[in-house]
């Protein structure tokens, strides 16, 4: 009996550019928390941000494809011209999924949130500050809630933090 190539490709480690948003948003996570345990609040900053624009990037590509007629290297090509988590949200997402942004709470939340998450990963990465625990676990905490929120609107009661999920999906193949 062989098994499915799905099958085969969930039990050995796929290296990170053959991985879905998905998969890398998951990985991100992950490797978050050990960064966040073992005294890297800053790196633990950049790589919650880097798992919010991985969201961001699956939102945006889930909602293009079902939206418009752009073909996928076409909405790659807009990701990288708006240029990091704030542009993508402002630019690509929240004028696409909502009709009256300005009127919807949720859009609402997703832009204060993602302007909260680049703030802080910007003065990091370009300005070279340095941050603390404290700072480090409220960015988290602003980042899963981006993360949950933004993929919920796809995969409604999505949760980051749900290890069963990850494990459901490996069953179904």
């Amino acid at each position: 009996m062989t098994e499915s190539n799905e099958a085969h490709r969930l039990k050995r480690k796929i290296p990170y550019n053959e991985r879905s948003d998905l998969e890398k948003l998951q990985s991100q996570w992950n490797k978050l928390f050990g960064l966040h345990l073992s005294e890297e609040p800053s790196a633990a900053i950049v790589r919650c941000s880097t798992a919010a624009e991985i969201a961001a990037n699956y939102a945006i590509r889930h909602e293009w494809a079902k939206r418009t007629n752009f073909d996928a290297a076409i909405v790659d090509q807009f990701l990288l011209w708006a240029n990091g988590l704030r542009g993508k949200i402002d630019r690509l997402f929240v004028p696409i999924y909502f009709e009256h942004p300005k009127k919807n709470k949720t859009a609402k939340m997703l832009i204060t949130s993602a302007e909260k998450i680049n703030k802080v990963r910007n003065e990091v990465v370009h300005q070279g500050r340095f941050s603390n625990k404290k700072e480090a676990k409220e960015i988290i905490a602003e980042a899963k809630k981006f993360i949950d929120m933004i993929i919920g609107i796809s995969e409604p009661g999505f949760d980051i933090q749900d290890r069963k999920r990850k494990k459901k999906r490996s069953r179904k193949v």
